[in-house]
């Protein structure tokens, strides 16, 4: 009656299949785990040489992007512009302006005199007040010192000292600047002669700094790979580079193209010239320009010609 059980039962005993029981070899772990290294470690390279692809082309677009903007600051700027120095100029009054006894450090590419507008800074009558403005001297610097703060290449400061505005010269005198003085335009000479015999104001210190408009511009010295530059159209070059008087030659660690102008003083013309430095923001040695590194140097330019209306008695 039950030898179906007994006999299935017999037939299990007998059978050749034994179940397997545990998990994995030492050698299939092995096995396994040297063919994910195989596997794993090209794709881990691919992706960390995207990555480092995608760091180093938003440094150059970073660096493209800031010296545009710091030059179309520059560009409305000078746009006001009256008077501007060439390097004539700038040799005659740099001992009046700020870093005067840093030269190798700082240098005042751009100096020029513009007109500010300043909006319902005059009060004409009691209750009324109207737009007015002031002469400014403005200079823009190329620096290149070891300040942490920045990076190890060049950048460029501004400095401005304003005149002050108002119904008498008390209020002048309290509005203005400290070290402003106005230039004088009256005696013998011509507008040049006398812009350059511009002085700052008698025992007064500045308290405006040189502040940064824009970090990492190239600060590779003028040599082999870096050639001073030149201008045209008879425009002078600021600064000199192999020639010219003291005071008007870059010197020191200031001895690069990362930012120059170059000036046509009667007609308040200027070309101003900006070198980013993307490989700063990557790495922190060999930053200097070459041509297998030139697109991460982007280059701007622009010309501006100033109001230009000042004029001799």
């Amino acid at each position: 009656m039950n030898t179906f059980p007994g006999l299935l039962s017999k037939q299990l005993k007998c059978s050749p299949i034994k179940r397997k029981i545990g998990g994995f070899t030492l050698i299939e772990l092995l096995v396994a785990m040297i063919l994910a290294a195989l596997v794993i470690t090209p794709l881990l390279g691919f992706m960390v040489n995207i990555l480092d692809t995608d760091r180093r082309e938003q440094a150059k677009v970073n660096s493209e992007q800031e010296i545009k903007t710091a030059l179309e600051y520059i560009r409305r700027d000078l746009k006001q512009s009256v008077y501007i120095y060439d390097a004539d100029g700038i040799k005659a009054i740099r001992s009046q302006l700020p870093q005067y006894a840093n030269k190798d450090n700082y240098f005042p590419v751009l100096v020029f005199w513009k007109r500010q507008f300043i909006p319902q800074g005059l009060e004409i009558a009691t209750g009324q007040i109207d737009d007015t403005f002031a002469y400014s001297l403005v200079a823009y610097y190329l620096i290149k010192d070891d300040d942490a703060t920045w990076s190890n290449a060049a950048r460029i400061g501004r400095f401005q000292i304003s005149n002050g505005y108002g119904k008498d010269s008390t209020e002048i005198n309290n509005t203005r600047d400290a070290g402003f003085q106005m230039f004088e335009l009256e005696g013998e000479g011509n507008l040049e002669t006398k812009m350059n015999a511009w002085t700052k104001k008698d025992d007064e210190a500045y308290t405006q700094q040189v502040l940064t408009l824009v970090d990492y511009i190239d600060q590779t010295q003028i040599g082999t790979n870096n050639l001073a530059p030149t201008c045209s159209n008879n425009y002078q070059l600021i600064p000199e580079f192999s020639t010219g008087t003291e005071d008007s030659v870059a010197t020191g660690e200031v001895r690069t193209r990362g930012f120059y102008v170059c000036v046509d003083t009667p007609d308040t013309v200027a070309e101003v010239y900006i070198r980013g430095n993307a490989v700063a923001r990557i790495q922190n040695n060999n930053l200097d320009f070459n041509d297998s590194k030139k697109s991460y140097f982007p280059q701007v330019r622009t010309t501006v010609e100033g109001r230009g209306f000042l004029f001799t008695k």
